[in-house]
């Protein structure tokens, strides 16, 4: 048993190319890696009473680490799949291989914060490096602390300073070797089979349903750094973000947008890749509208990240960063929004294609959150956490940011966002194709 094994905990960053944790793990000259990623609970209830990670999530999470243990193994390291939770999975692996020490993503959210607290709490040292934004805090022209209040004004400071995101990593070439672990101790971190009881899933029909937009059971569309860098490189080679901002807000299709969210959600790629990738597209073809609208929506969710810094905990409170009081959740309007039977076309389309697909065009996903807090007087926590449980491209930063952009309960200066179901059908979906496509029309 060697007493410099380090342990290196995948979280949302399910990739080997520009991995700066996993280099500071690789920095502190460990004979032994173990490389550890922890499901999350499948079976665990939200308050409003449905699974929290569900079917669709769990699908393209398990082909996400397939594609990463396959990669691992490719440099003689497999990736350990624990269903213990993260705290005590890890603690037991620690102890079982003699180390001290777990690197892994800094992610700014309430639960993964306290995380970290309590394995460091445990005795553990943990070194968590952030690295899920495009930009660096450490970048920005102001201390987290000091973030503007609108978007537009950190944008537009950020492009006058000139900043720019730094070069992407390369992907280790070699690891240290995996330390012997007995098992005991895989059986007490829910690794006796080396994977989870839902790791082996196939991708089930929403995965593979015609009418989806990220269609997550096809090779195009899988789960993985592989899949991700070759969906990249194909939508560069078709010039398609040239067209970006011209066709983004359409309802259905895989090119109407770049589509990278699912795997920007998973790490499977980074943004810096992402816009590295760019700007050798536009050094090549030309920059326009389009192509910095890609720059303009990578922005946008870091500005979500660094809201995240600076506010905290106060981000997930009832009334987030809102003095105003919250109004009565109406339960049974919420469940008539959750099925897609509230009568209003396009919203009750936009929910099916949900439930169904587990992807939802942003366009869409405005409206319908819209619709739920202005219109049915829905508790907008209930909608952020069915998010939650549906979207193949969920991440806490973006969906808790939009939830309280439109709910007025975070920083848009409008004080809430309340989209007309009627204009929209009426600008995005004129000839009703998208209303009958889900059956509502």
């Amino acid at each position: 048993m060697s007493s410099d094994a380090v342990l290196f905990w995948f979280r949302s960053d399910l990739r080997l190319h520009d991995q700066p944790a996993l280099q500071a793990a690789l920095g502190m000259g460990c004979r032994h890696l173990l490389p550890v990623f922890c499901l999350p609970e499948a079976a665990e209830a939200t308050p409003w009473g449905f699974e929290r990670v569900g079917p669709h999530r769990r699908a393209f999470l398990a082909d996400t680490l397939r594609d990463l243990g396959g990669r691992l193994a490719g440099l003689g390291n497999p990736l350990l799949v624990c269903q213990a939770p993260a705290v005590q999975a890890l603690q037991v692996l620690a102890r079982a291989v003699g180390a001290d020490t777990v690197v892994c993503e800094e992610i700014a959210a309430p639960e993964e914060e306290a995380q970290v607290a309590a394995l460091r709490a445990a005795g553990l040292r943990v070194q968590a490096v952030w690295h899920g934004s495009l930009l660096h805090p450490a970048d920005l022209p102001w201390p987290v602390a000091g973030l503007p209040r609108v978007f537009t004004t950190f944008r537009q400071a950020v492009e006058r300073a000139g900043i720019a995101p730094a070069d992407p990593l390369p992907a280790p070439s070699r690891l240290p070797p995996a330390p012997e672990l007995p098992p005991v101790a895989l059986q007490a971190a829910g690794a006796a089979a080396g994977r989870g009881a839902w790791l082996d899933e196939a991708a089930g029909p929403g995965g593979l349903d015609p009418r989806s937009s990220f269609p997550y059971g096809t090779p195009a569309c899988r789960g993985g750094e592989t899949a991700a860098l070759a969906h990249w490189a194909q939508y560069l080679a078709r010039r398609l973000p040239h067209s970006y901002k011209a066709t983004r807000n359409g309802l259905a299709g895989v090119d109407f947008s770049s589509k990278l969210s699912p795997w920007l959600a998973a790490g499977a790629i980074s943004p810096r890749r992402a816009m590295a990738d760019l700007r050798v597209f536009e050094r090549e073809h030309g920059a326009n509208d389009g192509s910095y609208w890609l720059w303009f929506e990578l922005l946008w969710r870091d500005y979500f990240r660094f809201l995240h810094l600076q506010h905290g905990a106060t981000f997930y409170r009832a009334r987030g960063l809102s003095a105003a009081p919250l109004a009565p959740h109406d339960a049974e309007g919420f469940e008539r929004w959750r099925q897609g039977r509230t009568g209003e076309p396009l919203v009750d389309a936009a929910m099916r294609e949900l439930a169904a697909t587990g992807y939802l065009s942003n366009r869409l996903r405005q409206v319908a959150a819209s619709y739920l807090i202005h219109d049915l007087g829905g508790d907008w926590r209930a909608g952020a956490a069915w998010f939650e449980s549906q979207l193949v491209d969920y991440d806490p930063y973006s969906n808790q940011g939009n939830w309280l952009y439109i709910a007025g309960r975070g920083t848009d200066p409008r004080g809430g966002r309340r989209f007309d179901p009627d204009k929209q059908a009426r600008e995005h979906d004129p000839d009703a194709r998208y209303r009958r496509l889900w059956g509502t029309a």
